[in-house]
């Protein structure tokens, strides 16, 4: 029952913070075009703030439910008198996901940084690079996220 828990929140947080990133990548982004760029800059910190901290309890909750669903399958193991040996899969997947963690730490504790700085000084063009610093980033922590769920989750 606890492996399930855990799974359940591990699944829901991944799909948040991916569906998060494909949503602002691919729809917000876009739209958000047809703003002058003080509006859109202000406009895409406020968001970006809120997603992001919810991303940092997301993180929190993928790496603590991936952890004990490892150390759940490792303890069962155990009880039955077997041993478990961590499938491939497994492991790549859980160090592109660290790798994510890492790529999420730089964009919101370095780019962030600078995209805020830009907005409270109220300078657009800094503002708008910080953002496009930023979306690259995220294209690539999305590219990772589908790739852990297209080629490692899903059974083909």
């Amino acid at each position: 029952m606890l492996f399930i828990l855990l799974k359940l929140l591990h699944l829901l947080a991944v799909l948040i913070w991916v569906g998060g990133m494909f949503f602002a990548h691919f729809f917000l982004r876009p739209s958000l075009q047809v703003l002058q760029p003080p509006e859109r800059v202000a406009l895409m910190h406020g968001v970006l703030q809120r997603f992001f901290a919810w991303v940092l309890v997301l993180v929190v909750v993928v790496l603590a439910s991936g952890i004990g669903m490892i150390g759940s399958i490792h303890a069962m193991a155990a009880q039955a008198g077997g041993q478990f040996n961590m499938p491939v899969s497994w492991i790549v997947m859980s160090l592109l996901g660290v790798v994510m963690m890492a790529v999420f730490g730089h964009i919101r504790f370095a780019l962030f940084k600078r995209l805020d700085a830009a907005v409270q000084a109220k300078d657009w063009p800094t503002g708008g690079k910080a953002l496009d610093s930023i979306r690259k980033w995220v294209s690539l922590n999305l590219a990772i996220g589908l790739v852990i769920v297209v080629v490692l989750r899903v059974p083909l």
